[in-house]
């Protein structure tokens, strides 16, 4: 994709001007986002999860040109779905139906108030599927997405033909270098961070290659925030879901997996969740993920490895270009 329609697709994931000053006098976001506009119609579906009713946010974008094939889209979990835009514009164009969710938690959709758990993650997207009347689709699932399309696959391997994971974590059991850490201290930390903390966060966890604007509205969608009523409830479900990817692994399931299966990583992404928290001596172990996505696609019966230079964690993002060929090229083959 070109710079300037990446830049103007990532421009309409702000409603306002990126201003320190203006963002501190407007009006604050809800924490299911509302005032944070989306790049497509936003649609709801409703849930029940552990007796809790619930709203799963969507969006389903249809092509102009259309093959007759669906991708879901999965984000990771310090971005919302919007984040996506220039996938969804390379995939409607090539004619693919694109359903993108946001997962209960996250995003619009709503923040529960029990735990969040992969395998509930898993049958809310198969309900949405449903909802929508699409039986087989493709996926493509960046970090977080990433283990929760590896419990789909697990759970509904009927339901998939390709999948793509795009800088995914989860690729090593980080219980084997990080201690448990306690709820109300990964909630203290969380809270105390700031903008400018978050924004240096990305650039060294995420290897950032985008230029600082269009950095400005991750951060915006995050920090805008916490002048909510609500935000207290929005912490303990973002801080759920880093206990979520602590406490269920999936790296011992991915070699499991039959599906036809294509990483594609950023040469420069060494993110791995958890890793400050981690003995000193342990640290340089974790987040090799280019080598960890080469190990596991030779155990897997129909799985390769791309790995892009000059990409870190948001693969898509950072080279658009040569991501864009490898994930159609792979979408295009016979499953």
């Amino acid at each position: 994709m070109k710079p300037l329609l990446l830049l103007a697709s990532l421009a309409v994931l702000s409603l306002a001007p990126n201003d320190a000053s203006y963002a501190a006098e407007r009006e604050p976001y809800g924490i299911g986002l509302e005032g944070f506009q989306y790049p497509y119609p936003v649609q709801m579906l409703p849930l029940t999860n552990d007796g809790e009713q619930l709203r799963m946010a969507y969006m389903d974008v249809p092509s102009q040109k259309p093959n007759g094939r669906t991708v879901v889209l999965l984000h990771g979990r310090n971005f919302p779905s919007s984040y996506w835009a220039p996938v969804i514009r390379t995939l409607t164009d090539a004619g693919y139906r694109v359903v993108v969710p946001d997962q209960i938690g996250f995003g619009k959709s709503s923040k529960p108030s029990g735990e969040l758990h992969f395998d509930t993650l898993a049958r809310n997207t198969i309900t949405l599927m449903d909802h929508l009347g699409i039986a087989k689709f493709d996926v493509v699932a960046h970090s977080l997405g990433g283990m929760l399309s590896v419990r789909i696959a697990r759970a509904y391997p009927d339901r998939i033909d390709h999948l793509v994971l795009a800088a995914p974590i989860g690729l090593e059991d980080y219980r084997l270098y990080v201690p448990p850490t306690p709820t109300e201290k990964i909630v203290e930390t969380e809270d105390k961070l700031t903008a400018e903390g978050y924004r240096k966060q990305l650039e060294t966890n995420y290897a950032l290659k985008l230029p600082p604007e269009q950095v400005t509205p991750f951060i915006d969608a995050r920090f805008n925030i916490k002048g909510s009523s609500d935000y207290p409830r929005w912490l303990r479900a973002f801080v759920s879901s880093a206990q979520m990817i602590y406490r269920e692994p999936v790296a011992h399931e991915i070699p499991l997996i039959g599906l036809p299966t294509l990483f594609i990583m950023g040469a420069d992404d060494h993110n791995a969740p958890g890793k400050p928290n981690a003995p000193e001596a342990l640290r340089p172990k974790m987040g090799q993920n280019a080598d960890l996505a080469k190990a596991l696609a030779a155990k897997m019966p129909n799985a390769k490895a791309e790995v892009l230079p000059n990409a870190g964690h948001l693969v898509f993002l950072d080279a658009p270009a040569k991501f864009d060929e490898l994930m159609l090229g792979f979408l295009a083959t016979k499953p």
